[in-house]
């Protein structure tokens, strides 16, 4: 049996729509429920089926609050019933419908995750109108639950994550001011490969990495803090250049999940005395310069991405004079791949420097903020990829 009903009742046009589904398979009982349903004032539509199979496809049709569940179906029964339509909508608001006969049935049916149940033949306009809403209230109640405690659990792993991927410079010496962010690409997402880290050597000068592993989720983040803790002892144990890379690829290829797995990243090293820069790009794109003409990108040689062709070794160095005072910023692609505003095209490297010239400079975090809030701006709400920045600031400030 199928059937669809809208109604509602007196000023019961005010309160809720409740979209309810009758799994029902006797006739006389189906009418009977929805009959009651009318005399409760609720506002309400109801699909009617006569068995499981019918209800697995209505469910799939369309949203439901609230389930109405007869316990002896030509193709399920009991709590086994209870459990396929619990696996079937398990955020949806279960009421049993139960016999005289079966003064247990109910209780076990709340045991199995039903929110309540009523006896047929006992049944009220008032006591249905009452169970329907408190029903869909405790159903909407414990999925709020589920999706707060989703959110912790998911909070606390993008810390652990944050913690492996973003973690405090070392810096002993240097003069230079880091300023560092990470976003992920969706709303409440975990952290993805990207990483970045910065450390001053025994030598005095600054090292830098900023690197993207490919994909997302957590075996990404996971080959993500593993090279990025990879670097930093590799850097702090004198391996500098090309074999830096080799042993970080050596690395990448033991641990990744798969054999398509690869990561870009960029080499730094800063040498204030000197006043050079130092660059690897392996995949990487180049880093961007700041001095008192403006911003811009650098040019660079470009080598291979780690694990696409191990044992290659194709990673020339460039190096880079620098001015008395300026800015490096080392990025990912989640800054420049997102949508220019209306356009329909990608704001790119291009864009990027025309929305830098627009920006305040003074402030090299607040720089970096407005930058990231005015890119998301434009790609309202399309953004996609993770995001990290790596701004390093040397003596007087641009602009200052």
């Amino acid at each position: 049996m199928t059937a669809a009903v809208a109604a509602s009742a007196g000023t019961a046009s005010e309160g809720p729509l409740y979209r309810i589904l009758l799994i029902e398979d006797d006739l006389g009982d189906a009418l009977l429920v929805e009959e009651l349903l009318h005399d409760t004032g609720l506002r309400f539509e109801l699909t009617t089926r006569s068995t499981l199979t019918e209800a697995r496809s209505a469910l799939a049709a369309g949203a439901t609050d609230c389930i109405l569940l007869d316990l002896h179906l030509p193709d399920a029964a009991g709590i086994a019933a209870v459990t396929a339509v619990r696996a079937l909508a398990p955020h949806t608001a279960v009421i049993v419908l139960t016999g005289l006969s079966e003064a247990k049935a109910g209780t076990d049916a709340m045991a199995a995750g039903a929110q309540d149940y009523l006896v047929k033949g006992k049944v009220e306009a008032e006591l249905l109108h009452r169970t329907v809403r408190y029903a869909v209230y405790r159903s909407e109640t414990e999925r709020a639950g589920i999706e707060a405690q989703a959110a912790r659990l998911r909070a606390e792993e993008n810390a652990r994550l944050e913690r492996g991927l973003l973690p405090p410079p070392i810096i002993d010496t240097s003069t230079v001011t880091v300023t560092t962010r990470y976003l992920p690409g969706t709303a409440m997402a975990l952290l993805g490969g990207d990483f970045l880290d910065v450390v001053e050597g025994d030598d005095g000068l600054l090292h830098a990495v900023v690197g993207d592993v490919s994909g997302h989720g957590p075996d990404a983040a996971a080959l993500g803090v593993c090279l990025r803790i990879a670097w930093r002892s590799l850097v702090l144990g004198g391996h500098r250049g090309d074999d830096l890379l080799n042993l970080m690829e050596r690395i990448l290829v033991a641990e990744r999940v798969s054999q398509s797995q690869f990561a870009t990243c960029t080499l730094l090293t800063l040498d204030q005395k000197a006043a050079t820069a130092t660059l690897h790009l392996a995949g990487h794109h180049e880093p961007l310069i700041t001095t008192a003409e403006g911003t811009r990108q650098l040019t660079a040689a470009h080598g291979i991405a780690l694990g696409i062709m191990p044992g290659l070794r194709s990673w020339p160095l460039t190096v880079v004079p620098l001015p008395a005072g300026g800015a490096l910023t080392l990025y990912t692609d989640g800054l420049t791949e997102g949508h220019n505003g209306t356009t329909g095209e990608r704001l790119g490297v291009e864009g990027l420097l025309t929305l830098i010239g627009s920006l305040p400079t003074a402030d090299p975090a607040a720089h970096v903020d407005l930058l990231i809030k005015e890119t998301h701006s434009l790609n309202a709400g399309r953004h996609t990829d993770d995001l990290a920045v790596l701004r390093l600031d040397w003596g007087p400030r641009p602009g200052c």
